[in-house]
């Protein structure tokens, strides 16, 4: 069966969204406190008093529409065997176009929701304090999903999705050159492997740089969480002047001037010709790359495999997360302990999140586009998704864990962070152009994301 890109392009979708809703004026009521809140002290969800057949009543969950929607929804009938006195109103929603406004109105807000882990803490205020329902399962979540959802030591959102990043090669193309993948240890191990292969075949460009502003700072985000930073700290400090930056910038300034990159928007149709046509070679992204050999490329179908990303330094962590999405339960909700107990079931309870993840009429195989946040979710001697095909019956769901296992805690999301695109994102796309140099990309950036964004706020 064919599918479409579901959740990985859902959020791609969505934090782009961010941008729109700022144009809105929705998130200019989130600015003036710390995690982008107006001061208001969220309430605390406690546990439900009832459970199994004993839970009644009826809640109302958005999903964004499409496959993952599919999933979600026959994942809920196994919800619905074990709370048969529960009624889940599952609905089909735009949650970008519509969530953020419906939390700050107050009117018919859903009893939970699907949302990208970019959006939580700029919504805190809105949202149900989750810290004491999350508390049974906290020591064994994902520090990184922890991290995201945490707001000024309260939890926000029911950690779902993650998106390790890993290194994408062609495996004939590295055989051919004599390149062992197992000796690409680190980002420069990376760049002479690219030198090698360019040697062999000279019309090779190896290394994919994206040409999206959006998605070449999100991916910036993945490289700069390898080494345990983000854009801000926890207190909203802006930290892009720092070794861990600079260390990226100086990076990609190497690999364009040798000329070992292909300069490509994601997966769009220049993007798909060189990987099929063997120009490009090393995709460093996330997870949901997965989507390109099962379902756009064509001619090297069954030649791609997944390493962990290499390190930044020797001995450090191989992988970083890009992007991700969670759960959120309105504060407004009218059955707030009811959304609880369907989101419990689908992140951290058997048999949920095994029907989320598992085999399906959707994806027979399993979703394959991220893996659980929950620890004994994520087990790699019992995978929830069936080895690819399309990466030549690789078992991506071993290397995929264990890189997820490596991810550094991040911080809050700041609520600015998709503005800061026009400033960052852009000036990275000028780094890759070879315009700007990596100190002129973080004066310039830090500058105008704190004036602009920061002091602002």
């Amino acid at each position: 069966m064919t599918t479409s890109p579901i959740g990985r392009r859902g959020f791609l979708k969505g934090a782009l969204g961010v941008g729109a809703l700022a144009a809105t004026g929705s998130l200019a009521a989130a600015c003036a406190a710390p995690g982008g809140g107006t001061g208001a002290q969220p309430s605390r969800l406690a546990a439900p008093s009832a459970s199994g057949s004993a839970a009644k009543g009826e809640i109302t969950i958005w999903n964004r529409s499409g496959d993952l929607f599919k999933v979600f929804d026959a994942a809920i009938a196994k919800f619905r065997e074990a709370y048969p006195n529960v009624k889940v109103n599952h609905q089909a929603v735009d949650i970008d176009a519509k969530l953020a406004n419906t939390l700050i109105s107050g009117t018919d807000v859903p009893d939970g929701s699907f949302w990208d882990d970019a959006k939580i803490g700029g919504q805190a205020e809105h949202l149900f304090d989750l810290t004491d329902l999350i508390a049974p399962y906290k020591e064994q979540t994902s520090a990184y999903k922890l991290s995201v959802n945490t707001v000024d030591g309260k939890i926000y959102g029911v950690p779902w999705d993650l998106d390790p990043g890993l290194l994408w090669y062609r495996e004939d193309v590295l055989e051919g050159a004599g390149v062992d993948p197992a000796s690409l240890a680190t980002y420069d191990d990376l760049l002479a492997a690219s030198r090698t292969i360019k040697e062999k075949d000279p019309k090779t460009r190896p290394i994919h740089l994206e040409k999206t502003p959006f998605l070449s700072q999100l991916w910036l985000e993945m490289l700069a969480n390898q080494q345990g930073t983000s854009l801000t700290d926890a207190q909203g400090k802006l930290r892009l002047d720092s070794e861990e930056y600079r260390r990226i910038f100086t990076w990609i300034q190497t690999a364009v001037k040798d000329g070992l990159v292909t300069h490509a928007p994601y997966l769009e149709q220049a993007d798909v010709n060189t990987l099929d046509n063997g120009q490009q070679v090393f995709v460093p992204w996330a997870i949901w790359w997965s989507f390109a050999p099962q379902q756009l490329l064509k001619n090297t179908k069954g030649k791609w495999r997944a390493a962990p990303l290499p390190a930044w330094t020797p001995g450090g962590a191989r992988s970083g997360a890009m992007g991700g999405s969670s759960f959120i339960i309105p504060a407004k909700a009218k059955n707030p302990e009811l959304a609880w107990l369907l989101y419990e079931f689908l992140c951290f309870k058997e048999p949920g999140y095994t029907a989320v993840y598992g085999p399906n009429d959707v994806y027979p195989g399993g979703l394959s586009t991220s893996i659980p946040s929950y620890t004994p979710a994520a087990d790699p001697a019992k995978p929830l998704f069936k080895p690819i095909e399309a990466l030549g019956g690789q078992d991506l769901w071993k290397v995929a864990v264990e890189a997820g296992a490596s991810i550094p805690a991040a911080a809050p999301i700041p609520w600015w962070w998709a503005q800061s695109v026009d400033y960052l994102g852009n000036n990275m796309q000028r780094l890759m152009e070879g315009k700007m140099s990596p100190d002129q990309v973080i004066s310039e950036s830090a500058e105008k994301i704190q004036k602009n964004l920061i002091d602002r706020s």
